[in-house]
Formats: C-alpha cells, structure tokens, sequence
C-alpha cells in the first residue's frame, strides 16, 4: 500500500510529514512512500536522502493515487474530496474550525485521523503531536521574546555596575508553557508561572520557576479529562485577571500558552493591564491564531501599546507559525508521531505487512479517528456539523419563504389584481 507525503501548500508552514528517518521506518512495515519533490526542503531534507531512504520522489502527489495521505496542516476541503474512498489520511485536522474539510472527508469516504484526538494515555506518547509541537513552540516564544526586549535575560555582575536579571511571567504550565519556564530559566531570567490547576505548582517548581498562587481555583473544577485545562466561569476569569493584574505590571516579559482545546483560547490579559508594565517589556501570546489570551493581540504581528501615564510602549506579540519556524526538529518530532501512528493501523501477526488496516477495536485508533465509512466518528464535531447545516436550513427555509412572499417581479401586482 502507497503512503503519500505532500508538500505543504499553507504560506508560512515549512514543516513536512515525513523524514528519511521515518520513511525507512515505513519501508520497514512493508509500505511503499512517495514524497513530492520538494517536501522536505525547507526542513533540511533533500529529495537525494528520501530517495536513499527508500522512497519514491514525484514531481507532484495524486491524492487520488495514495491510500495513506500524512499531512501536518489541515487538508484543503478540494484536496479531500480527491481522495478515493477507503483511503487513510493522518495529520493536524483541527476539527472544530475546518468543518468544510470534516465534510469533505465523510463525503469522500475516507478514514480521517487526527493528532489532536489521540488520547493522553502513557502507550500513546509517541504519537502526541500535540505535545511535541508545544515543545517547540514554548521555546520558541522565550526566543521571540530575547531577541525584543532591550535588556540581558540574565544577572551580570560587572566593574561598570550590575545588571538585574530579567523578570519573567508564564501563564498556562502546559508542556508549552513548562517549556518556555525552562527556557528562560537556562537564559537566566528570574520565571514565575501561574496555571489555574493546582496541580501545576509542583510542576513549575520542577523547572525552575517559583508558582504565583490565585484564590479562583477552589471554587470549580479546573482540569478537564487529559490533563487540559478547563475554561473558568465569567466571575471567575474576571477575578483571575484582577489578581494577576499586579504580577504583570511586574514583569519585564509576559508568555501566554493557555489554550482549551477545540475552543476560542481564553482572555488572561486585557490591554489595561498591558498598558501598566514598564516601558520596554515584550508580551508574547502563544495562542493568538486560537482568539488570544492577550486583548488586542494579532497572528503575526508585534502590536505596540502604549504604557498608562507615561512615555514608553511595550511589545505586544502574536505568535504565528512558531513551530514552522524551527521546521528541522519540529518536523523531526512530528514526523516520528505520524510514523508511530501508522505503524499502528499496520496489522502485526503471521502473513501481515505492507497492509493498513484499523482496528477500532484499539482505544488509540478509536479515539483518534475523525471520519470513516461516510461517517464523522468525533461526536463533538459530528455535533457541531449538524448545528451548521441545522443553522444553514433554516437560512434557506427564511430565504424561501421570502422569495414565496415576493415573488418574481410582476407577480403579486398580477395575484392582487387577480383577487380583487
């Protein structure tokens, strides 16, 4: 069976599916690959090393001609319609905002994976891609925010005088944010954190960072199943952001990471409390292409705001792209949690090999699976699909019935003279 590797089509992503790395990994299940050309280029592999690997380079990937599509960005709705039916596809496939896509792949009758459902069980780490790219991301972040703000990360101490280290503040203790306290810890900034779990503390301690305690978390549960974070009540988030409001005009560099999946990320930090750190400070919002935890922040921008009462601006920064900004380890990570992953629809047994055949049967494939046999197999999204065309019907049911009443022109003149 053919596993097909495309190039990135989305502006700005240079991560790629797979390495030669991972491609004699799938050799070695008795599969056969073909890597576009040029798929790897940005990531630092040639067509030469796939080629060496074992894999077949084409000039240009028929998704028609595939029965296994590994992609990192979600598919283009097009791109899955033009799919056989039966095939496999495995990537990023962000559910709850590319419903066109999640359509196009029920239509088509494809067996749709996505990374983002794979549980967060100890026997599926290897395929959490979620976390290796957060890996990526949060070290990234501490990056964007040195290279910004006009000052040493670290304490140096000089015949000219000493120089204080940094103050860092981390919100959202994820693997991302955990990350990037330890990041900045090795910089030599001085890294507190705070997450809404209380079971974070221990966690940023591990790495270095001191845990800012908020009373808002005794009053709801704040972890939802695996791990994630769950989304505060209105009241609540308003306190959070009011008692936070003095550890952020302290810091000299503000990381947010908080995000609750397959929803809008929540707001931590509004303009005002930007508008209160010292001039000179950076804020970088990891979850700006998610809504922003940062009021005013923008994908792919640095946003200037003013300080209250004073000269001066601090840098707001909307994380874009971070992970493809560094695409030879990201892709080296990613690429192995979509190798492990397909070794996993691989039958093992006397006779097996060379075959992809799912077994739903497994908690791992079950759970990650999007799409099958026509079907979208993610009730979360299956809901939210039947919410669109619900919401889509009766759209049309109004348009209708305003073209009933109306009519085309001459018509009513013509039924009320009639009537009359």
């Amino acid at each position: 069976m053919k596993v097909g590797i495309a190039r990135e089509r989305l502006l700005g992503e240079r991560r790629v599916a797979a390495t030669p790395e991972t491609v004699r990994q799938l050799v070695g299940q008795g599969l056969d690959v073909s890597v576009e050309s040029g798929a790897g280029a940005a990531a630092g592999h040639s067509d030469a090393a796939y080629a060496e690997a074992g894999a077949e380079v084409v000039p240009a990937l028929d998704p028609a001609g595939v029965d296994l599509l590994a992609h990192v960005r979600p598919l283009h709705p097009a791109t899955a319609a033009a799919l056989r039916p039966g095939a496999v596809t495995v990537g990023l496939a962000s559910p709850s905002t590319e419903l066109p896509t999640v359509r196009a792949l029920a239509d088509a009758g494809v067996t749709a994976f996505a990374l983002e459902l794979v549980p967060r069980i100890s026997r599926a780490q290897s395929m959490d891609a979620l976390t290796s790219q957060a890996l990526v991301t949060g070290y990234r972040c501490v990056l964007e925010a040195a290279i910004r703000l006009p000052r040493f990360f670290p304490l140096y101490m000089t015949a000219a005088g000493t120089v204080p280290p940094a103050k860092v503040l981390v919100l959202g203790a994820g693997v991302a944010g955990l990350q990037a306290i330890g990041t900045a810890k090795r910089l030599g900034a001085r890294v507190s954190a705070n997450d809404i779990r209380p079971a974070s503390a221990d966690e940023v301690a591990s790495m270095g960072g001191t845990f800012v305690h908020l009373d808002v978390d005794s009053a709801e549960a704040t972890q939802a199943a695996g791990g994630y974070a769950r989304e505060l009540s209105a009241d609540r988030g308003a306190l959070q952001r009011q008692l936070l409001a003095p550890h952020v005009a302290e810091a000299d560099v503000l990381i947010t990471t908080a995000a609750v999946p397959g929803r809008r990320a929540p707001l931590l930090v509004t303009r005002d409390m930007v508008a209160a750190m010292r001039p000179g400070s950076v804020v970088v919002d990891m979850a700006a292409e998610s809504g922003g935890n940062v009021e005013g922040s923008v994908p792919g921008e640095d946003v200037a705001v003013h300080v209250a009462g004073g000269a001066g601006e601090v840098t707001v920064v909307g994380l874009k792209d971070a992970a493809s900004a560094m695409p030879a380890d990201a892709s080296r990570l990613y690429a192995k949690n979509v190798a492990n992953f397909i070794e996993l629809l691989v039958p093992r047994g006397p006779g097996d090999g060379g075959e992809i055949r799912p077994d739903f049967d497994d908690e791992v494939v079950a759970g990650a699976c999007l799409t099958h046999a026509g079907e979208v197999r993610h009730e979360p999204t299956a809901e939210a699909l039947a919410a669109l065309a619900a919401t889509a019907s009766a759209g049309s049911s109004v348009a209708a019935g305003a073209a009933r009443r109306d009519g085309p022109p001459g018509i009513e003149d013509e039924t009320e003279e009639g009537a009359g």
